[in-house]
Protein backbone atom coordinates (compact mmCIF):
# COMPACT_ATOMS: atom_id res chain seq x y z
CA UNK A 1 0.00 0.00 0.00
CA UNK A 2 1.66 3.67 -1.00
CA UNK A 3 2.27 5.77 2.05
CA UNK A 4 1.24 9.39 1.89
CA UNK A 5 4.64 12.19 2.62
CA UNK A 6 2.24 14.43 3.76
CA UNK A 7 1.51 14.62 7.46
CA UNK A 8 -1.22 17.25 6.81
CA UNK A 9 -3.79 17.55 3.95
CA UNK A 10 -5.03 20.84 2.84
CA UNK A 11 -6.81 20.05 -0.08
CA UNK A 12 -7.92 16.87 -2.10
CA UNK A 13 -9.73 16.79 -4.91
CA UNK A 14 -10.91 14.52 -8.18
CA UNK A 15 -8.23 14.61 -10.79
CA UNK A 16 -6.94 13.23 -14.05
CA UNK A 17 -3.11 12.55 -14.47
CA UNK A 18 -2.10 12.82 -18.52
CA UNK A 19 1.05 10.31 -17.53
CA UNK A 20 0.48 8.10 -20.67
CA UNK A 21 -2.80 7.19 -20.77
CA UNK A 22 -5.71 9.53 -18.94
CA UNK A 23 -5.54 8.15 -15.21
CA UNK A 24 -8.22 8.90 -12.80
CA UNK A 25 -8.06 9.60 -9.23
CA UNK A 26 -7.60 11.85 -5.94
CA UNK A 27 -4.96 14.60 -6.49
CA UNK A 28 -4.17 15.28 -2.70
CA UNK A 29 -2.22 18.65 -1.46
CA UNK A 30 -0.04 18.73 1.82
CA UNK A 31 2.90 20.37 3.73
CA UNK A 32 5.26 18.17 2.35
CA UNK A 33 4.24 16.96 -1.33
CA UNK A 34 1.91 16.57 -4.22
CA UNK A 35 0.25 13.35 -4.85
CA UNK A 36 -1.99 11.80 -7.03
CA UNK A 37 -3.76 8.62 -6.16
CA UNK A 38 -4.86 5.90 -8.90
CA UNK A 39 -8.81 5.71 -8.06
CA UNK A 40 -8.46 1.89 -9.33
CA UNK A 41 -4.78 0.91 -8.47
CA UNK A 42 -3.71 2.50 -5.30
CA UNK A 43 -0.03 1.72 -5.70
CA UNK A 44 -0.11 3.43 -8.89
CA UNK A 45 0.65 7.18 -7.71
CA UNK A 46 2.98 10.21 -8.29
CA UNK A 47 4.01 12.12 -5.72
CA UNK A 48 6.19 15.10 -6.03
CA UNK A 49 7.94 16.68 -3.00
CA UNK A 50 7.60 20.34 -2.58
CA UNK A 51 11.07 20.99 -2.73
CA UNK A 52 11.58 18.99 -6.28
CA UNK A 53 8.98 21.21 -8.12
CA UNK A 54 10.76 23.93 -10.34
CA UNK A 55 6.91 25.52 -11.65
CA UNK A 56 3.80 24.78 -12.66
CA UNK A 57 2.58 26.03 -15.83
CA UNK A 58 -1.16 26.37 -16.43
CA UNK A 59 -2.73 26.81 -20.03
CA UNK A 60 -5.76 29.48 -19.60
CA UNK A 61 -8.29 29.58 -22.48
CA UNK A 62 -10.24 32.65 -21.47
CA UNK A 63 -10.85 32.63 -17.88
CA UNK A 64 -10.72 29.03 -18.10
CA UNK A 65 -7.92 26.45 -17.14
CA UNK A 66 -8.22 23.67 -18.61
CA UNK A 67 -4.97 21.89 -17.40
CA UNK A 68 -1.87 22.20 -15.27
CA UNK A 69 1.77 20.82 -15.96
CA UNK A 70 4.41 20.51 -13.06
CA UNK A 71 7.90 20.73 -14.08
CA UNK A 72 10.21 18.87 -11.71
CA UNK A 73 13.96 19.76 -11.39
CA UNK A 74 15.23 16.65 -13.09
CA UNK A 75 13.91 17.84 -16.64
CA UNK A 76 10.65 16.00 -15.98
CA UNK A 77 7.10 17.23 -16.04
CA UNK A 78 3.37 15.79 -15.73
CA UNK A 79 -0.24 17.12 -16.64
CA UNK A 80 -3.18 17.40 -14.84
CA UNK A 81 -6.58 18.65 -14.72
CA UNK A 82 -8.42 18.10 -11.53
CA UNK A 83 -11.80 19.27 -11.12
CA UNK A 84 -10.97 22.88 -10.53
CA UNK A 85 -8.02 23.46 -11.42
CA UNK A 86 -8.26 27.55 -9.81
CA UNK A 87 -8.81 26.16 -6.31
CA UNK A 88 -6.13 23.38 -6.53
CA UNK A 89 -3.41 26.01 -8.41
CA UNK A 90 -3.92 28.37 -5.22
CA UNK A 91 -3.63 25.10 -2.74
CA UNK A 92 -0.25 24.73 -4.80
CA UNK A 93 0.72 28.61 -4.35
CA UNK A 94 0.76 28.38 -0.71
CA UNK A 95 3.61 25.85 -0.61
CA UNK A 96 5.34 26.80 -4.08
CA UNK A 97 4.76 30.71 -3.96
CA UNK A 98 3.70 32.82 -6.47
CA UNK A 99 6.95 33.07 -8.68
CA UNK A 100 6.76 29.72 -9.55
CA UNK A 101 2.83 29.48 -11.10
CA UNK A 102 3.68 30.29 -14.56
CA UNK A 103 0.98 30.92 -17.77
CA UNK A 104 1.73 28.76 -20.57
CA UNK A 105 2.07 30.61 -23.88
CA UNK A 106 -1.58 29.73 -26.09
CA UNK A 107 -2.05 29.14 -29.54
CA UNK A 108 -1.99 32.86 -30.47
CA UNK A 109 1.46 33.82 -28.37
CA UNK A 110 3.35 30.25 -30.28
CA UNK A 111 1.95 31.73 -33.42
CA UNK A 112 3.02 35.36 -32.80
CA UNK A 113 6.44 34.01 -31.84
CA UNK A 114 7.19 31.59 -34.93
CA UNK A 115 6.60 34.86 -37.21
CA UNK A 116 9.01 37.05 -34.86
CA UNK A 117 11.33 34.23 -35.31
CA UNK A 118 10.98 34.21 -38.97
CA UNK A 119 11.06 37.73 -39.16
CA UNK A 120 14.38 37.73 -37.74
CA UNK A 121 15.61 34.95 -39.49
CA UNK A 122 15.47 37.16 -43.04
CA UNK A 123 16.68 40.25 -41.39
CA UNK A 124 19.34 38.19 -40.82
CA UNK A 125 19.94 37.41 -44.16
CA UNK A 126 19.93 40.28 -45.70
CA UNK A 127 22.31 42.16 -42.89
CA UNK A 128 25.65 42.89 -43.91
CA UNK A 129 28.52 41.13 -41.92
CA UNK A 130 30.78 43.14 -40.11
CA UNK A 131 33.69 41.63 -40.40
CA UNK A 132 33.20 41.02 -44.35
CA UNK A 133 36.40 38.26 -43.91
CA UNK A 134 38.83 41.07 -43.68
CA UNK A 135 40.86 39.48 -40.54
CA UNK A 136 40.89 35.95 -42.30
CA UNK A 137 44.32 35.06 -43.47
CA UNK A 138 45.91 38.39 -41.80
CA UNK A 139 49.44 37.34 -40.09
CA UNK A 140 49.85 39.11 -36.44
CA UNK A 141 53.14 39.40 -34.62
CA UNK A 142 53.17 36.40 -32.67
CA UNK A 143 52.47 34.16 -35.67
CA UNK A 144 55.77 35.43 -37.14
CA UNK A 145 59.45 33.91 -36.41
CA UNK A 146 62.35 35.42 -37.11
Amino acid sequence: MAQSQNTMVDFTIKATSFAGMGTYGDVMIGDVAFEFYNEKNPEDYIQIPWEEIDYVSAEVIGKRIPRFAIFIKQGGHFSFSTRDNKKTLRAMRDYLGEDKLLRSPNTLDVIKAGFVGIGKGIGNLFSRNKNNGDDQGSVTDNDTEE
